[in-house]
C-alpha cells in the first residue's frame, strides 16, 4: 500500500541480491572488472571478500548475468555445507556433465574431457562458490586440485571463492599455504560512505519506478548511513521501515525522527550491524564482549540484533495492519 503513497511501481528496498538494483560505486565497478577480466584471461583462482551485507552476491548475481550473455558454462554453488561427493555431484549437475559414476575418480576424468573440448571450442567454463568461508579446510583443498585440470599453457577451470572476511584469515591457515599462493586476484566489497549511500538510496528509488527521488530527507540519509554503517543490507532494512513507517504516519518525504525510531526499534544505535560474532568460552561470555558496567557492549551481540529485528519486524507489521483498516474504514464511510 505504501508504494502508491510514495509513487513507486516496486519495492526498491527489498534484500534480495536483485543484479538490476547492483549500485556501481568505485570500489564495486573496480571488483566487477577484476572478475571478469580474471575470467577473460583464464587467471585461475579469484577471491573476493567483504563484510557481510555489503552486496558480495548480487555482485556474484551480477557476474552470473554477464557470463550467461557470454554464454559461459558456470556451476554456482550456493550452499558450500556440502560433503566432498556432494559438492561434486552438484558442480557436474550444474555443468551438465552426465556421470552414472558417484566415484570422485571417474568424474574428475569425465571434467577434464568435458574441459577440454570447451577448451577447444574456444569456451570457458567457470566455478562460483558462494559463503566459501565455511567450506573445510578438506573440501578448500579438494576445489585447489581442481585447477591441476589445465594444459600446458592454460587453466581450463576458472575458480571464484565468495565469502566474507573470515575466508580470508582461513586461507592464512598454514595446511592452505598451496591455494593462497594460487589465488591471482583479489577483489573486496566495501561499506558505502555518507555520499553513496545518499547515491545508493536514490538510485534505487529511480530502479523502483519512484516518480520524485526526494522520498528521504537530507537528515535521514545522514541518520542512515550513520545507523547502517555504510551497509547496504542494513541501509535496506532501514529504509524499507522507515517508508512503512512514514506512511503510517502519512509523512512525506521520510523525517529523520521516523529512521530514529526505526533505528532504535531495531537496536541499531547500540548493536554495530558489522559486529563479529563471539565464540563463548566455556560457557562464558567473552571478555571483549563486557564493558566496564558488566553490560553486554554490543560486540558480537548477533543474537540480540535478530531478536530486536524480530520484534520491531511485528510491530511494524501490527501498525500497518492498523494504517491498512483505517484506510478501509474510510473508504467505507465515503462511500
Amino acid at each position: 500500500m505504501y508504494k502508491k503513497f510514495f509513487g513507486l511501481k516496486e519495492n526498491p528496498f527489498n534484500v534480495n541480491p536483485d543484479p538490476r538494483y547492483l549500485f556501481l560505486t568505485q570500489n564495486t565497478q573496480e571488483a566487477l572488472a577484476c572478475l571478469t577480466y580474471g575470467i577473460e584471461t583464464r587467471k585461475g583462482f579469484i577471491l573476493l571478500t567483504g563484510e557481510v551485507g555489503t552486496g558480495k552476491t548480487t555482485l556474484v548475481n551480477k557476474l552470473l548475468e554477464w557470463l550467461h550473455k557470454e554464454r559461459v558454462s558456470t556451476a554456482f554453488v550456493f550452499n558450500p555445507r556440502l560433503s566432498v561427493s556432494q559438492f561434486f555431484d552438484f558442480m557436474m549437475a550444474n555443468f551438465g556433465i552426465p556421470c552414472e559414476s558417484r566415484q570422485k575418480g571417474q568424474m574428475l576424468m569425465k571434467l577434464n574431457q568435458w574441459l577440454l573440448e570447451r577448451y577447444q571450442a574456444g569456451e570457458r567454463a567457470v566455478l562460483i562458490v558462494d559463503e566459501a568461508q565455511n567450506l573445510s579446510p578438506q573440501m578448500l583443498e579438494e576445489i585447489r586440485l581442481l585447477t591441476n585440470l589445465e594444459t600446458s599453457t592454460e587453466k581450463l577451470l576458472q575458480i571464484v571463492l565468495a565469502g566474507q572476511p573470515e575466508l580470508e584469515q582461513k586461507l592464512n591457515q598454514p595446511e592452505l599455504r598451496q591455494l593462497r599462493q594460487r589465488i591471482t586476484l583479489r577483489a573486496k566489497t566495501r561499506q558505502l560512505t555518507l555520499e553513496e549511500t545518499h547515491g545508493y538510496i536514490q538510485e534505487r528509488l529511480r530502479i523502483g519506478g519512484a516518480e520524485k527521488l526526494d522520498l528521504f530527507a537530507p537528515e535521514s540519509v545522514v541518520a542512515i548511513h550513520r545507523y547502517a554503517r555504510g551497509i547496504p543490507r542494513v541501509t535496506n532494512l532501514l529504509c524499507e521501515h522507515a517508508l512503512v513507517s512514514s506512511f503510517v504516519d502519512q509523512k512525506n518525504p521520510v523525517p529523520p525522527e521516523i529512521v530514529e525510531e526505526v533505528a532504535r526499534d531495531f537496536e541499531l544505535d547500540v548493536v554495530d550491524p558489522t559486529a563479529q560474532p563471539i565464540t563463548p568460552m566455556n560457557g562464558a561470555a567473552h571478555p571483549s564482549s563486557i564493558n566496564g558496567s558488566g553490560n553486554s557492549s554490543g560486540n558480537g551481540d548477533q543474537p540480540q540484533l535478530i531478536e530486536s529485528l524480530m520484534t520491531a519486524l511485528n510491530s511494524l507489521v501490527d501498525r500497518l495492519n492498523q494504517a491498512e483498516a483505517a484506510v478501509e474504514t474510510e473508504r467505507e464511510r465515503k462511500r
